[in-house]
């Protein structure tokens, strides 16, 4: 490096130190101040915020330490050890790779300050948030200026990267959201949810499927899955490798989907209370009067399994158990865990969601997804950034995240509600609490055995959260925790031979998760064997399977499976 190169390092380095050690004092300021300020003559409450000086000192003594030592190897390679940076023009981009090892200083201070903050846990929770999307944002590699790798690529494709950089982002303007899969390589109904079914039911709420048996016998009682209404039926029956209902099928059960209708300004009235009595026990009552049994095995996955959960509380409250056996997919019935949602969720955010669509609206299903989305910011935000904008990339085809772009909407009401009687207050939990189409319900009521599911590494329903459910219902349960998160650990086809998943040999459910993790034995695969045979063993007996579909005049088939529900655009 040459002496004018070393001298523009040092200066830099020594102005980026001397900023960082000031903004360091001014949070420290800022947590033994009062906490107050003024706006537009009104005075407002600030969370208070505190920090040792001592863990303070330290922490500003480290930086300038770590800052120095990049001063002393100016433009020299800098180990970066972050996938962002992995790439080989990073390392031979001095410039660049100095810019990367400055930003990762920048963040492992700043995350150190947000753990070292003395505060509420809600609090410590929301400044932590607030660090990683700031860090996850203000990242050279989000930027042409500064990413080493996107500029390398524009000049080896003579621009032509650039180019297609910002045709891309054109596209996505167009489609209001950011393009994570070729979204062109999938079709509903033509490679994916391509399940052989028709639906047998349909009324402004959701349609009824049903599918086509694999042989010639099935068992005696159907099947019904009730999946999550803030997203598609589908990711239940992706491509017939990893479509849990195809192999739900093939394991000789009858079996029924709901499909939710994506809302429309003729739902925006729509409330928990409809999707209750007029979607979920509707669904419930439509596959015993086609099949002829008085009891079904029901499964719930996600906010599916809340709704389900209610429908059957319900139910029990009027004196009628029709679930032989329900299965939870990660499942919250107890919203005392939530995980990092709980930083969006308290009163104020509550009040202006009443406020504003309480009474009539919709909660627009890109909001949604962004919001998910930003809960993971360098996997589902940023990566995509670089990808397709600063290097003109197509990122590969991917059902998976297909499904994750294809948004639905929410009914105001029903939002504001879930999100006041759940997340906020978690009333569900108690008995007696809550009145839900006229009954007062109560969880351990419910009758059936349960199996229930937790991912490890769900950072939408923590292993915790699902975990709960096993202390509020009160029948013959059983808890599986898989590998992985929310969707890839449940969409996991035994026949990929992939992760790992837990199960309590003992069968002892105690009141702490991790105590019921200490017990557990890790079994190699997925879970979906262990539950075929637990469902298997509530479907009683084996029976000629239906020559059609729906039953007599009633409930014939419609159109054929996907139905037309599942296609429609928020």
């Amino acid at each position: 490096m040459n002496k004018q190169g070393a001298t523009t390092a040092e200066a830099m380095l020594g102005q980026f130190a001397q900023g960082w050690t000031q903004a360091l004092a001014s949070i420290q300021a800022l947590g033994n101040g009062n906490g107050t300020g003024t706006a537009s003559g009104a005075s407002w409450q600030i969370p208070q915020v505190s920090f040792d000086p001592e863990q303070l000192q330290a922490l500003q003594q480290q930086y300038v330490s770590q800052a120095a030592e990049l001063w002393q190897q100016g433009f020299a390679a800098h180990s970066l050890g972050d996938r962002r940076f992995a790439g080989e023009a990073w390392g031979s981009n001095p410039v660049a790779s100095l810019a990367a090892a400055v930003y990762l200083l920048n963040a492992r201070t700043m995350m150190a300050m947000a753990e070292a903050a003395q505060a509420d846990a809600k609090t410590r929770a929301r400044l932590r948030f607030a660090v990683e999307q700031w860090m996850a944002a203000s990242a050279p590699s989000n930027f042409l200026a500064f990413n080493a790798e996107a500029q390398q690529k524009a000049i080896d494709t003579q621009g032509e990267s650039i180019a297609r950089g910002m045709q891309n982002l054109l596209g996505d303007i167009q489609q209001g959201h950011l393009s994570m899969t070729d979204e062109r390589a999938f079709e509903v109904g033509r490679n994916v949810a391509t399940t052989e079914g028709a639906v047998v039911f349909e009324n402004e709420l959701f349609q009824l499927l049903e599918y086509k048996p694999a042989g010639a016998k099935v068992y005696e009682r159907p099947f019904l899955l009730v999946p999550p209404c803030i997203n598609k039926f589908y990711i239940l029956d992706l491509q017939p490798e990893n479509s849990l209902i195809r192999y739900a099928v093939d394991q000789g059960h009858r079996v029924f989907v709901v499909s939710w209708r994506n809302p429309d300004e003729s739902l925006r009235e729509a409330t928990w209370d409809d999707y209750i009595e007029n979607a979920a026990i509707r669904a419930i009552q439509t596959v015993q009067d086609i099949s002829g049994s008085e009891q079904i095995n029901v499964l719930g996955f996600c906010v599916g399994g809340t709704i389900l959960a209610t429908a059957l509380a319900v139910l029990a409250a009027r004196g009628e158990h029709p679930a032989a056996s329900v299965t939870f997919l990660t499942t919250l019935l107890d919203f005392g865990d939530t995980g990092i949602l709980d930083v969006f969720i308290d009163e104020p955010m509550v009040q202006f969601r009443e406020l504003t669509m309480g009474q009539g609206g919709l909660m627009a299903g890109g909001d949604l997804a962004s919001t998910f989305s930003f809960l993971r910011p360098n996997d589902l935000v940023w990566n995509y950034v670089v990808g397709n904008y600063l290097k003109g990339e197509t990122p590969p085809a991917f059902d998976l995240l297909y499904w994750n772009c294809d948004a639905t909407n929410l009914p105001g009401p029903f939002y504001a509600w879930y999100l006041r009687n759940t997340y906020l207050e978690n009333k569900l939990s108690k008995p007696g609490t809550l009145t839900v189409c006229g009954q007062k319900i109560d969880l351990g009521a419910i009758q059936a055995p349960a199996y229930i599911y937790g991912s490890r590494e769900d950072h939408i329903v923590p292993i915790g959260g699902a975990y709960a459910s096993t202390q509020l219902l009160k029948g013959k349960k059983r808890f599986v925790m898989g590998a992985s998160g929310h969707i890839a650990g449940v969409i996991n086809p035994p026949a990929k031979k992939k992760r790992s998943h837990w199960i309590r040999e003992d069968g002892k459910l105690p009141a702490d998760q991790a105590e019921w993790a200490a017990g557990a034995t890790e079994h190699p695969g997925s879970w979906w064997t262990d539950w075929s045979n637990w469902l298997a063993s509530h479907a009683g007996k084996q029976i000629a399977s239906p020559k059609t579909y729906g039953r007599g005049t009633k409930y014939k088939a419609k159109e054929p499976a996907p139905g037309s529900y599942v296609k429609a655009k928020a």
